[in-house]
């Protein structure tokens, strides 16, 4: 006796059509599973890092192929760095986007910045004039030009982002771009409050103030007796 297959529909399917599909269909299931579970594991391996027993197969390894750096310029420096100020602010930085929810397009960033900023006495804008000597040569006069402040300059060792939040639109964009959360905003944000805050600080008096001190030390061992320095 000979078999007939039936379709789905009931009818009798003489040439088995419908078992070599079913027969196909099967065969690609198992496939396609083990390429999605595959694609999953990478996906959590490299981005994720959560997989334990994953950290070393899928670990990443940074080669540093930069070349040697060159010098381009030299210039000689005529300013006394007489004090140095450390600070720390902790920047809340957030960006909206009109008629559009946070959970979609939005940013939000704490950061702690830290950095210190100098401050200097230009001791090579001083003019002909601005030093008297008398005819002893035992009494000094000097007047040199007011402290200024230097540009702040962060610490990326003692520089953290603290959170992040990320509606889905940047998160996607961050997944797609060479360069993913990008910090240059806050970075740029705390130098600048650093700056403000040296400026009240009160350093440049204080640069000032050890600025006389070295000039005064400096002639007395010269054998000046009296050293007198004005600022402005």
């Amino acid at each position: 006796m000979t078999s007939t297959d039936v379709r789905t529909d009931g009818a009798p399917d003489p040439e088995g059509k419908g078992r070599d599909r079913r027969a196909r269909t099967r065969g690609c299931l198992p496939f396609a599973g083990v390429c999605a579970a595959a694609l999953v594991l990478l996906l959590l391996g490299t981005r994720i890092g959560l997989l334990p027993g994953f950290g070393d197969f899928f670990g990443e390894r940074t080669t540093d192929r930069s070349g040697p750096a060159v010098l381009k310029a030299v210039q000689d420096m005529s300013s006394y760095e007489a004090a140095s100020g450390n600070f720390q602010v902790v920047v809340d930085l957030e960006k909206d986007t009109k008629f559009v929810p946070d959970a979609i397009r939005g940013t939000r960033t704490l950061y702690v910045g830290a950095g210190t900023v100098g401050a200097s006495v230009d001791l090579g804008q001083v003019a002909e004039d601005g030093v008297k000597v008398n005819e002893d040569r035992t009494e000094a006069e000097l007047r040199l030009p007011h402290a200024v402040l230097g540009k702040p300059a962060l610490d990326p060792d003692r520089s953290y982002a603290v959170s992040k939040q990320r509606g889905l639109l940047d998160r996607l964009g961050d997944f797609f771009s060479d360069n993913p959360g990008s910090e240059q905003a806050v970075n740029k944000m705390a130098a600048q409050h650093i700056g403000e805050a040296a400026e009240e600080s009160g350093l440049t008096a204080r640069a000032e103030k050890n600025t006389t001190a070295m000039l005064q030390g400096l002639l007395g061992s010269l054998g000046f007796e009296k050293v007198t320095v004005h600022y402005g």
